[in-house]
């Protein structure tokens, strides 16, 4: 673009800015409230991955935000409530339904008590609103008691004994009204919103847990987050896009995991079809049970005749339904002869062997249409590309869910794209860009991709040679091991993240990785700390089906102005329990980095963009001075951050 064009560009530009700030005094006004912003303490960031469908696990680590909750709690009132009154306090936070219920039924609902609630409840709010703008915290309150709310928020513990009074009976009319447990739950909200400003989900939603539905509905009503998507999302999205091979890995998974109420229950996908050829099919009484046999053969067959028809996928060691001898019971694996779990293959073909049936192929159909049209797998995956991408960049720290392909030598891997190789960033980018051409446009090759990205040893999402073919249907469990990509070795050594954080534009020793996807076997002795500190794997077992593995139940990050924290935390009873016990999930806190002075907005990636706003601001103000652009005068509004 030649100097002239920028020019006239920049000169549009700050025509249209005009429109919203149409006089020297509104820049003014402007420029002072960015000014002051960029001064606030920089916000919470809660990183959570691999929650694999454990709901009631991750409601939980949502409502008590990984411990922050508890402790600001504790930094106001350590010195004038007990441990217990604390306790008691934090879980009217985190569940004022269930806590509420208990007081009534215990008799415990008096004025005096809500009065106590209530001023405990404000305190704690107001405490927490300094870190925003009284606009931000305006926002965050809900509707219909955000005038009462910023009344209240806004009294000062020292003021005149009339202004005093009149809090008082605000809160006395509040109680006789009969909206006191509203008003709770309403407090509760706020305090829970902003003592985390931002989540991070680095990838793994769904599989395993029963309930990633009920987890996606809870990140649509969160007020600020982002998504990395991991293997076992993109699979999900695959199959609702229409890839035969991710429907019939979305449904083997719900299978072997007996998760099937959130396909028929959340979903209204119908097994009948399924589940009547399977019982008529396959015998019962072995090893997998009819139908779990049934959909591992589709989806076997599914995937081979996607592996012949990508080649540069290199998938070719997979191709093993055509080396099952069923004479001999047996099945050729990397030139061994290895027994089988199971002879019972009665729609296997040896001279066809990846060729579905009459009956196979009308029960994909179906499936397919099922995922097709359910409009609430629909609204998820819409939200998850709404929210999601491959990897993030956010404040110093690279976020993705498995890894960027590498060699043994270090260098990235370059991975063939239909006529090209890419590698590094630009794979990912082209990944990402994939993963979206599949769900807007549906092309057979963008969706044959979303099957790779969920289980290719090139894949960043995946990064593993998967066996599911050994585990499902091999005895010898040696045959089960997995190879890896060199990333995730490399990575625990500074030189290789140092290389795949420049790769991305980050350098310095506050820039990270945050990864997932590999369980961390804390009880083994294992870390989440990698690389020197430079890489964070957060995968500690969320879903109750990894804890006996890693011996925790799941990592957490928090990052504050003050630092960064890494959280284990200990597996935790049911959430009627945590209520009646004033129990709460504990965590074994590991201060991983302490910041020289506490961060502000200034040091963020919103602080840079602030800055932008600034500098453009700036040029308006010298514009309508300079007279390049008159102001347009008259009443004006001002947006805030």
């Amino acid at each position: 673009m030649t100097p002239a064009a920028l020019d006239e560009q920049r000169e549009k530009y700050l025509s249209l800015l005009s429109e919203k700030f149409p006089t020297c005094q509104a820049v003014y006004t402007e420029v002072i409230n960015l000014e002051a912003i960029l001064n606030l303490p920089k916000a919470t960031e809660h990183f959570i991955s691999d929650v694999h469908g454990d709901c009631e696990q991750f409601d939980h680590i949502i409502n008590n935000c990984s411990g922050v909750i508890r402790e600001r709690v504790r930094s106001v009132f350590r010195h004038r409530l007990t441990a217990c009154e604390q306790a008691e306090l934090c879980t009217l936070i985190y569940y004022p339904d269930e806590k509420l219920r208990r007081v009534a039924e215990a008799h415990l609902d008096t004025p005096t008590w809500y009065r106590e609630a209530l001023a405990q409840l404000i305190e704690l709010a107001r405490y927490l609103s300094d870190a925003y703008t009284r606009s931000k915290v305006r926002k965050a309150m809900p509707v219909a008691y955000a005038y009462i709310i910023d009344e209240l928020l806004h009294a000062s513990p020292g003021e005149a004994s009339s202004r005093a009074a009149y809090h008082g009976r605000i809160v006395d009319s509040i109680i006789e009204t009969g909206s006191v447990c509203d008003f709770i739950r309403s407090l509760a909200a706020l305090i829970k919103r902003l003592a985390v400003d931002h989540v991070h989900v680095v990838g793994d939603l769904f599989d395993r847990g029963a309930h990633g539905d009920a987890i996606v509905d809870r990140l649509m009503a969160y007020h600020s987050l982002d998504i990395q998507w991991g293997n076992h999302d993109i699979c999900w999205m695959g199959a609702a896009a229409g890839s035969e091979a991710c429907v019939a890995t979305v449904v083997r998974n719900c299978v072997h995991y007996q998760t099937l109420d959130i396909l028929e229950g959340s979903y209204g996908i119908s097994l009948r079809e399924l589940a009547l050829f399977a019982e008529k099919t396959y015998a019962d009484g072995d090893v997998l049970s009819p139908a779990e046999k049934a959909i591992s053969v589709i989806m076997f067959k599914l995937t081979g005749q996607l592996i012949m028809r990508h080649p540069e996928f290199d998938m070719a060691d997979r191709l093993l339904l055509g080396h099952i001898d069923l004479t001999a019971g047996k099945v050729r694996v990397g030139g061994r002869d290895l027994e089988l779990s199971t002879r019972d293959f009665p729609t296997l073909d040896p001279k066809s062997p990846y060729e579905l049936t009459g009956e196979e192929r009308r029960v994909v159909d179906g499936l397919v249409e099922s995922f097709t049209h359910s409009r609430r797998l629909r609204r998820h995956v819409d939200f998850l590309y709404e929210k999601g991408s491959v990897y993030l960049a956010y404040n110093n720290n690279l976020l993705f869910h498995g890894c960027v392909p590498m060699r043994p030598d270090g260098s990235f891997r370059p991975v063939r794209m239909g006529s090209r190789h890419v590698a590094g960033r630009a794979y990912l980018d082209a990944c990402d860009r994939m993963a979206r051409i599949a769900w807007h446009e549906r092309t057979p090759e963008a969706l044959d991709w979303m099957w790779y990205l969920w289980c290719g040893l090139g894949s960043p999402l995946c990064g593993r040679n998967i066996k599911t073919f050994e585990r499902t249907f091999v005895l010898d469990r040696a045959s089960w091991a997995e190879e890896q990509d060199p990333y995730f070795e490399l990575a625990c050594e500074a030189p290789a993240c140092e290389h795949v954080l420049a790769e991305f534009g980050l350098s310095g020793g506050a820039a990270h990785i945050i990864n997932g996807h590999t369980p961390v076997a804390q009880g083994r002795g294992e870390s989440p700390v990698r690389g020197g500190g430079r890489r964070l794997v957060i995968d500690g077992g969320f879903c109750r089906a990894y804890h006996s593995k890693t011996g925790i139940a799941g990592y957490t990050l928090i990052v504050d102005a003050q630092g960064m924290r890494i959280k284990a935390h200990r597996p935790y009873d049911a959430i009627g329990d945590v209520v009646a016990d004033r129990g709460d999930i504990y965590s074994d806190d590991d201060q991983l980095e302490v910041n020289a002075r506490p961060l502000i907005v200034a040091d963020t990636d919103t602080g840079a963009h602030i800055r932008s706003q600034i500098d453009d601001l700036t040029a308006l103000l010298d514009a309508y001075r300079t007279g390049d652009l008159p102001e347009r005068g008259g009443a004006q509004g001002f947006p805030r951050v």
